[in-house]
């Protein structure tokens, strides 16, 4: 049973690769965002107190976050973990290190998806997808097989999200490194870092990651 932290920017991959191992290897992605929005919708004890606090604007706290990962924990005990927005900083690593201890659980490797940031941002600015199916496509990759038509549906209707613009990126890969930049020397220290190039294709991703869970 493998517990890992998935780090990288926003459009690196994770979410894409956090989905084939759960797919693949049974394992369970815990990302903090979408756990609280699923707690404070199912009006858990935790989510509650999650509710309460957002709705005062505050942010919500370490403890509430610890106790969120806790209970998926208990509720997954035969599944390997994907950290995926959590820990962000020294403190939070140490409470996850507490949680797993707790649960006779180790952390076995923090891997990070290296990425070139002119890359990244030429990467995501160029996305679009079908307005109708959702198909994704590049303006630089993966252009329609018809131009103007999407091979999936047909539609000839196109949308982007209005995030994917380079200032938006830039700020978002400022954030990430602020926000990483704590708790990689606590792992480092440990052995327990891993890079892999986050720029290479999704498969050859992949099959580093696999390299390093199954080495």
């Amino acid at each position: 049973m493998l517990n890992i932290i998935l780090l990288g920017p926003p459009g690196a991959g994770k979410g894409t690769q956090a989905g084939r191992l759960q797919a693949e290897r049974g394992m369970i992605q815990l990302s903090t965002g979408d756990m609280l929005r699923e707690a404070v919708a199912a009006g858990t004890p935790v989510g509650l107190k999650a509710k309460e606090v957002m709705a005062r604007g505050e942010l919500v706290s370490d403890a509430i976050v610890s106790a969120l990962i806790g209970e998926r924990l208990d509720a997954s005990a035969e599944s390997g973990a994907i950290f995926d927005g959590f820990p962000r900083t020294q403190a939070q690593a140490e409470a996850l290190d507490l949680l797993l201890t707790e649960r006779g659980r180790t952390l076995d490797h923090v891997i990070e998806l290296d990425v070139d940031e002119d890359e990244l941002v030429k990467r995501i600015t160029g996305r679009f997808s079908c307005a109708r199916c959702g198909t994704g496509y590049h303006d630089q990759f993966k252009q329609p097989k018809v131009p103007g038509v999407c091979d999936a549906c047909g539609s000839t209707e196109f949308k982007r999200r209005p995030d994917d613009n380079e200032e938006t990126v830039r700020t978002r890969m400022a954030e990430y490194r602020a926000k990483t930049a704590p708790i990689l020397p606590y792992y480092e220290q440990r052995g327990l870092v891993r890079r892999v190039d986050g720029m290479a294709s999704v498969d050859e991703v992949a099959a580093q990651i696999d390299a390093i869970l199954d080495g």
